[in-house]
């Protein structure tokens, strides 16, 4: 090379030696500060400064208008791989195309969530794919396909996986820890990731912000052990925001953030992302760190190179050999027509019955009129990781744009109220002015940093007020919508504005709940929209979630009298005892009338008392547009923004009552209702699938959902996507959101014994498909199953179908799941035709985690495949004996019992047994025994000694056999601190193959177990 074009400019080179010479080249210090999110430019190099992270989920967000697909869990919907890795390439495409214009665009995209979606109440369920890791895996690996490109050399963007393992939680989702034992890590969560990456289109990971088994995930010893191991590929491992300092702030895990930094470096973290665009408060801490020994120069050339090796594969320093350095696919026609492609493929039928005829409900036939009514119907909402849409489309929208806007009638059932202060005046939002701009449309790396409006007149009061649309989420939370179309809203000067056009922001500005008056200052909730910070809880107040008498607060504000009624403008429909007080869940205030206009003060003592005045109750509007129509539409759902998304967990499956009552009056007037329901996650809703017709599901669709789902009742597609999750019955089917033994808690579709209200899979079409013929052939040569079956189309309607195949142990000697998916393939078929579909089934696929050897096995012995249309209607079963490994007994002499691997346990967690590696097992409640089973101990000829390792102080005692036979007790420190373990040798006889049951009791932490003698 010549001094002007150094080593690592040649592109001939392998990328290995690249970035060795440009890492040689680079001083000690600046090699240390490639180690932020915000790398700084180095210009003597030539090299340019560098962002990790560009959140793409479903689109390019945060960076200004892109195109937006349905969100992720309605791609899962889906279930088509193809379609999905046409999305990422689209993406991944814009992306390149918004750089070329904005290089604050990155090319490393966070994205996609590979966390299974476990728990329907899990906040950030939108963001994910399926509860199970096989669609998961399938469809995360065909999202990074399309994201990284298909050229050999080059990379399109650089993917990064989210989040890095076993995080369903946001409440307290930066100090909760999930127990996970190796069962459920191995055979559940780590599948989700492990594909992806040996497919070779991910460039690496992000930690989660919880703790798993004690330890936070941004220490997790799997990201060498597991991780790394599953390619040969460097992986780069970018921190989540701020959660390099929770482990020493929130989590408390170090005492010092050197020690933190330096703990989370040597795990295998490359990339910072703490204190935003702030750079020297990491890098100093990491200074630090390296200056006391507690990192090695190699510890951060190793991360550096790692970083390096990401922006060679973005070609950033070939731009004239870059096949991707000219991108300009933006908002085309391919990309708009694939949005829609894409919110037909996610919609899913639950339900389609005559309704007083002999067809179906769907398609509609006919030219009568149609009502659009419910709280959706004419919205099109965005989440926290959307971008911005050139193009959106309504529920309303389509239909009119499909059926004529001459058939089509609407009505939001908003509730229509006024808001009336102790002396009478009622709240009024002054008119908009014309040629203003909400709040909102303006690009920024990071959307929390956009402040609501001060620039307009807050509102007032005076006698006649303004008419305001209320609308309850659920939980008591509401938000109310001026006259000109913007919602109420506080900014920073505590201000009530109707200013913004939509809620929306890191912490919502935009909801409100209604308190009685006499309720006393412990009612409601802390202060609220969300967590002030990314990596901390939630406020415990947050816009979901609260005490059962909340709920019935907004009822009995609602349930006074309508206009006129001079006791409720006087408050006597404020429950009884002198009206409500309207608190601001995002600041934690209340609502008050100043002089300079309405404003929210800070305490219950200066809060004004309001009574709700009704104007029209949004059931009477629907019942009226119901009953002049001849089919009704009623479009129900949530807003991502609203009880359930990031920071927010939600707290019941149930449609909000709003919702329900607007279905029902739908349906009173009006059998042939129809409900779509247009969810980031499931509803428990019986009651509509019991009285109903028709029944659809479709995640919020992006910006083409309304085109696709008039499309579809009309009959131009069929419907054909299926339930990525399950939709239980009714919250007492929900698991505790913070038990991750999907095993032992039974949970999910794999495990559950419950009867789920619609099952994983699920999902009906126009016609009718028959499946026949039905093989399965081991091979050996190739470790796989041969599975073939074909598939007619018996209906008169061309359509989608499905194709499932599940597979199941017939007679395991350990949990194993009812069936687990192992194949699909989503194939169209015109009527009469048939596809004959083969599937290559891996036998790993077959196989479980044996915690008594620390090894996947395939078992001996026959095997079930079943093909149809979801998990819970199998349309053909054959069955096949294959030659594994025939279980045998636990080996205990020759390495003891560690004692996370347990076959059962009851009331126990498992922990950290060092701040780096290990697990140890604690009773969950040191004032409750907790008990672990290891079932078949092959004690050979005998014991006559135990070796128990542990720290803390308790005991643990031995049972041996069915019986309650104690075979020895062992008392245990106290030790100097949690990690600090002791051995304890205690006589013990034992012998042949016999349960061994242990009890745990106080704070003790049991590591191992060994056995001699």
């Amino acid at each position: 090379m010549t001094a002007d074009r150094p080593p690592f400019r040649d592109p001939a080179l392998p990328v290995g030696e690249r970035v060795a010479d440009l890492l040689g080249r680079l001083a000690p210090g600046e090699r240390l500060a490639l180690l932020h999110q915000f790398a700084p430019a180095v210009e003597r190099l030539g090299l340019a400064a560098f962002r990790t992270g560009q959140e793409a989920l479903h689109g390019v967000a945060w960076m200004g208008p892109a195109t937006v697909f349905p969100q992720a869990v309605g791609l899962g919907a889906s279930w088509h791989p193809e379609l999905v890795r046409r999305v990422g390439e689209a993406v991944s495409r814009e992306a390149r195309a918004m750089r070329a214009g904005d290089d604050r665009v990155g090319l490393n995209v966070w994205a996609p969530t590979v966390n299974l979606l476990r728990n329907p109440l899990w906040g950030r369920g939108e963001e994910g794919y399926a509860e199970d890791p096989e669609l998961t895996s399938a469809l995360a690996t065909a999202f990074t396909r399309g994201l990284r490109g298909d050229h050999p050399a080059y990379w399109r963007t650089a993917p990064v996986l989210k989040h890095w393992l076993a995080h369903n939680n946001e409440t307290a989702r930066d100090t909760s820890s999930a127990s996970v034992r190796p069962r459920v890590l191995h055979e559940y969560d780590l599948r989700a990731f492990r594909g992806a990456v040996e497919a070779g289109a991910v460039a690496g990971v992000m930690p989660a912000y919880n703790l798993v088994n004690g330890r936070p995930n941004h220490l997790s010893p799997y990201l060498e052990s597991e991780l790394r191991a599953w390619t040969d590929r460097e992986l780069l491992v970018c921190s989540d925001a701020g959660a390099p300092s929770n482990l020493a702030d929130s989590q408390a895990y170090f005492e010092s953030h050197e020690e933190a930094v330096a703990a989370a470096l040597r795990a295998g973290v490359d990339s910072f992302t703490d204190h935003g665009t702030d750079a020297s408060v990491i890098v100093g801490r990491l200074a630090r760190a390296l200056e006391h020994g507690l990192i090695g120069q190699e510890d951060v050339d190793r991360a550096a190179r790692r970083q390096l090796t990401v922006r060679f594969l973005l070609g950033e320093f070939d731009p004239e050999t870059d096949p991707y350095a000219h991108e300009t696919a933006h908002d085309t026609p391919a990309h708009r027509e694939l949005a829609r492609e894409a919110a037909e493929a996610a919609l899913v039928l639950l339900r389609n019955e005559p309704a007083g005829g002999e067809a179906p409900l769907l398609p509609l036939e006919g030219d009568g009129r149609i009502a659009v009514v419910g709280l959706l119907a004419d919205a099109a909402k965005l989440d926290w990781y959307s971008g911005s849409p050139l193009h959106r489309s309504s529920p309303l929208d389509g239909f009119r744009e499909r059926f004529g806007a001459d058939r089509v009638d609407f009505a939001e059932g908003v509730d229509r109220i006024r808001l009336r202060t102790a002396d009478g005046l009622a709240l009024r939002a002054p008119e908009p002015a014309g040629g203003e701009t909400p709040r909102g449309g303006e690009a920024a790396l990071d959307p929390a940093l956009v402040a609501g409006r001060t620039d307009l007149p807050p509102l007032t009061a005076d006698a006649e007020g303004s008419v305001l649309d209320l609308v309850d989420w659920g939980d008591g939370v509401i938000t109310l919508r001026a006259p000109g179309g913007r919602y109420l809203s506080v900014a920073e000067d505590g201000l009530v504005r109707a200013s913004a056009d939509e809620p929306g922001g890191w912490v919502v500005q935009e909801t409100f709940r209604f308190e009685p008056r006499d309720a006393g200052a412990g009612a409601g909730h802390d202060a609220g929209g969300h967590g002030a910070g990314r990596g901390g809880p939630p406020h415990e107040g947050s816009c979901g979630g609260g005490p059962e008498g909340d709920r019935g607060t907004l009822e009995g504000a609602r349930a006074g009298g309508r206009e006129g009624d001079h006791d409720a403008r006087e408050g006597g429909q404020g429950g009884g005892h002198g009206g409500f007080l309207l608190r601001h869940l995002g600041t934690g205030g209340y609502v008050s009338v100043a002089a300079e206009g309405v404003k929210v003060a800070a305490g219950r003592e200066s809060a004004g008392i309001f009574a709700v005045e009704t104007v029209e109750r949004g059931e009477d509007a629907v019942a009226r547009a119901a009953a002049g129509a001849g089919t009704v539409i009623v479009v129900a759902g949530n807003d991502p923004h609203v009880n359930g998304r990031e920071t927010e967990d939600r707290t019941t499956l149930d449609l909000p009552p709003h919702q329900d009552r607007l279905w029902r009056a739908a349906h009173a007037a009006n059998p042939r209702t129809v409900l779509v329901l247009t969810s980031s996650y499931p509803y428990a809703v019986p009651d509509a699938a019991a009285t109903l017709p028709a029944l659809l599901w479709t995640a919020h669709g992006g910006q083409a959902a309304g085109t696709a789902l008039a499309r579809a009742v009309a009959g131009d597609v069929s419907p054909a996507g299926r339930l990525p999750q399950t939709w239980y019955a009714s919250d007492a089917d929900v698991p505790d959101l913070f038990d991750y033994d999907v095993i032992g808690g039974r949970q999910t579709y794999l495990y559950s014994d419950r009867t789920p209200l619609f099952p994983f899979g699920h999902g009906l079409t126009y016609t009718s498909f028959g499946y026949e013929g039905l093989t399965a052939t081991a091979d050996e040569e190739r470790a796989e199953v041969r599975i073939s079956c074909d598939v007619t189309n018996t209906g008169a309607v061309a359509s989608d179908e499905v194709v499932q195949v599940y597979a199941r142990a017939v007679a395991p000697s350990v949990p194993r799941p009812h069936r687990a998916l192992v194949a699909h393939a989503r194939v169209r078929l015109e009527p009469g035709a048939t596809a004959a579909l083969s599937f290559a089934v891996p036998l790993s696929a077959l196989a479980y985690w044996d915690v008594a050897r620390g090894r996947w096995t395939v078992e001996t012995g026959a095997y079930e495949f079943l093909a149809g249309p979801s998990s819970a209607d199998a349309r053909r079963t054959v069955r096949i004996e294959l030659a594994g490994e025939t279980p045998a007994p636990r080996p205990v002499l020759e390495a003891g019992l560690e004692a996370a691997d347990y076959d059962e346990q009851t009331a126990t967690v498992i922990v950290d047994r060092s701040r780096a590696a290990g697990d140890a097992v604690a009773p969950a409640d040191p004032e409750a025994p907790g008990t672990l089973l290891y079932r078949a101990c092959d004690f050979g000829d005998g014991v006559t000694e135990l070796a128990v390792t542990a720290a803390g102080a308790g005991e643990v005692t031995f049972f041996a056999g069915a019986g309650r036979r104690e075979a020895a007790r062992v008392a245990v420190g106290p030790t100097a601190g949690p990690y600090d373990l002791t051995t304890v040798h205690v006589p013990c006889r034992l012998g042949e193959v016999t349960d061994l049951r242990l009890e745990l009791r106080g704070p003790v932490r049991l590591a191992h177990v060994g056995f001699s003698g």
